[in-house]
């Protein structure tokens, strides 16, 4: 069975959102070895400059690398990355299956984004499009796309 990781930054507070992503966790699992990992985000101050900032992805991509399992296929989402339909989404999971890979990650950053070396280290960056969506909305969102895709590959009816 295939293995999916989802990295997201930071911890999911409003039980809306939570039943929201548990429902879609349990969804996956029928389709492959579902693993959710919430690392913390680094701390900052109320007000950070630019360089508070860039230290602290910094920060956060040392465990983020360090939590990437060896081989996996890697996905970050990030605004300037590319926008996919959900059938090329699908598509592209079907691909990576078809090379051999054991195992994809995805990884949703911090509300300050991702430090470029784990940007540079993606096999594919994708965008949820030009509009701005909450964080732990966007954990949901990512997730229905990851039991869409899956949906999709094994011909249920969920997509239509």
């Amino acid at each position: 069975m295939f293995d999916m990781t989802l990295i997201a930054m930071g911890k999911l507070k409003e039980k809306f959102y939570t039943a929201a992503a548990e429902e879609y966790k349990k969804r996956l699992s029928a389709y492959c070895r579902f693993t959710l990992l919430e690392l913390p985000e680094n701390r900052l101050p109320e007000d950070p400059s630019p360089a508070e900032i860039a230290a602290g992805l910094e920060k956060e991509a040392d465990v983020i690398l360090s939590r990437i399992s060896k081989g996996a296929w890697f996905c970050v989402w990030t605004p300037e990355g590319k926008t996919l339909s959900s059938e090329a989404f699908a598509g592209k999971l079907r691909e990576v299956k078809l090379s051999g890979k054991s195992s994809a990650c995805f990884l949703i950053g911090s509300s300050f984004g991702i430090a470029p070396r784990v940007k540079e280290r993606a096999d594919l960056k994708l965008s949820m499009g030009p509009m701005t969506f909450p964080h732990h909305l966007a954990r949901v969102m990512v997730l229905e796309q990851l039991y869409r895709a899956e949906a999709i590959q094994a011909g249920s009816k969920y997509h239509k």
